[in-house]
């Protein structure tokens, strides 16, 4: 079966096709539609007829549209979660959930649009001033594979709801429930063309996207150097840019800190998703008198974690292409400094043959500045180093590019809220990690982790401009 584009309300085929790789088993799961900048023409053209129509849409009329597609989502989460599960590998349970927070993006921002206003601003007595929150028009997102349902609702609905029409680019390895929610969206009574799905490779459909000059907004979510050209495509028209991009996120663990919790809390934030998320949890900062203790805990974890097919629901699931398990094989072996306590290699069970698998890996004493340390490895990879210091564990952990999350693991939230303002990271977690936290929770990063916030109410003013209008009286 080929998964054709989604263009102005229907299924548009295009001439050429790839095929979508299983990463479980490394066999086809079909063709999809190779589109073109001609096919993003048609997407964008499409998006701009329908757009001022639904700009001038009431927003309880947004709002009910946007909680009529959770509703339908849903109502199809297990078929969504099954195609989730195929197209990235990530297992089962995994991928119900994806589903499951997609439908809350929507209902989220359904609800959010109607208390969403301007300002009234008291300059004078005379002058009687307000500020009017207005869509950019046609957007744009290209999305990366990881998540490909949370990252399409995380864009499309605060930008549907503001009054925006999108165009979306899923990426080259998960374009089925992408297209599966915009078929939805219609199937609740959308107007064509208010979301357009193309499919394709980034280098071609992803590139126009980014450049073309009837899209006024560019949301992108991948590595920092496809996001760095994406930026440069987007200011040569002067068009303002979100990225969320890459991440090696810290644990910073002292002394006084519940260790059995660190231990399943940490094993969860690197092995989610494989370790491809921008904010796993993939280095772990421990005070040297806890260290071994700490290690070991997580070891036996570890060692007990079931990895097959994503369909059969196991704690681990595969990387989502065979090209992935290259990188995540190279940048391990490359290791110059440390010890592989666990794993470190690709699993040899003959029922996992075929497929993109690695194993859960903990390395203990890496330099902090070598390439496994300093570098996103995207995959179940998560290493270690000591401090003796509060200054020391901060130093080592706003020692990379990358600043997305940070954890501070103590009892002391004298502690904790000094950290927190110390650490340089979008989001700081106490006792706790979440990939990404909540809908309600702003998200995104410093540095070379991108500019602008999703999620959130925040992401309701990223996809929309300010006018300021100023009337004598």
């Amino acid at each position: 079966m080929t998964t054709n584009a989604y263009i102005n309300g229907r299924s548009v085929a295009a001439a050429n096709t790839y095929e979508n790789i299983d990463p479980a088993t490394g066999q086809s799961l079909g063709e999809v539609a190779r589109c073109t900048a001609e096919h993003v023409d048609e997407a964008v053209a499409a998006a701009a007829a329908a757009q001022p129509a639904w700009a001038r849409t009431r927003p309880e009329d947004r709002a009910r549209l946007l909680t009529a597609t959770a509703d339908l989502i849903e109502r199809d989460v297990d078929r969504l979660a099954r195609l989730e599960s195929e197209d990235t590998g990530k297992p089962l349970s995994q991928a119900r959930t994806d589903a499951s927070i997609c439908a809350r993006y929507f209902r989220f921002y359904g609800h959010a649009i109607e208390s969403y206003y301007g300002q009234t601003i008291p300059l004078s007595d005379d002058l009687h001033v307000y500020t009017r929150k207005e869509p950019f028009g046609v957007v744009g997102s290209v999305l990366a594979w990881n998540y490909p349902m949370q990252l399409l609702a995380r864009a499309a609905a605060p930008a549907l709801a503001t009054g925006n029409a999108c165009v979306v680019k899923p990426a080259d390895e998960t374009p089925r429930t992408s297209v599966a929610i915009a078929e939805l969206f219609s199937q609740a009574g959308a107007a064509a063309g208010l979301l357009n799905v193309v499919t394709g490779v980034g280098a071609e459909a992803g590139a126009a996207v980014a450049a073309h000059p009837g899209i006024a907004h560019v949301g992108f979510v991948g590595s920092t150097e496809t996001g760095s050209k994406i930026a440069h495509a987007a200011a040569d028209r002067v068009a303002p840019v979100v990225l969320e991009l890459g991440g090696k996120s810290a644990h910073l663990v002292f002394p006084d800190a519940d260790l059995e919790t660190v231990a399943t809390i940490a094993t969860k934030a690197i092995l989610q998703n494989a370790g491809q998320t921008c904010s796993a949890g993939s280095r772990l900062i421990v005070h040297q008198s806890i260290r071994e203790e700490l290690l070991d805990l997580i070891a036996e974890r570890f060692k007990k974690v079931s990895i097959g097919r994503g369909l059969d629901d196991p704690d681990l699931g595969p990387l989502v292409s065979a090209k992935q398990q290259d990188r995540v094989r190279g940048m391990v072996g490359r290791l110059t400094q440390g010890t592989v306590l666990v794993g470190g290699d690709i699993p040899t069970d003959e029922s996992l043959a075929g497929g993109a698998y690695f194993s859960p890996t903990l390395i203990d004493g890496v330099d902090p500045k070598s390439e496994i340390a300093q570098q996103e490895v995207f995959g179940p990879v998560v290493v270690s180093m000591p401090f003796e210091t509060e200054e020391e564990a901060v130093a080592l952990a706003n020692c990379t590019d990358y600043a997305l999350l940070g954890a501070v693991w103590t009892r002391d939230l004298s502690r904790a809220h000094r950290l927190a303002t110390q650490i340089e990271a979008g989001q700081v977690y106490v006792n706790t990690y979440g990939a990404g936290g909540g809908v309600e929770l702003p998200f995104g990063g410093f540095k070379r982790s991108g500019y602008g916030r999703e999620k959130g109410l925040e992401a309701l003013d990223a996809y929309t401009e300010t006018k300021t209008v100023i009337v004598k009286l």
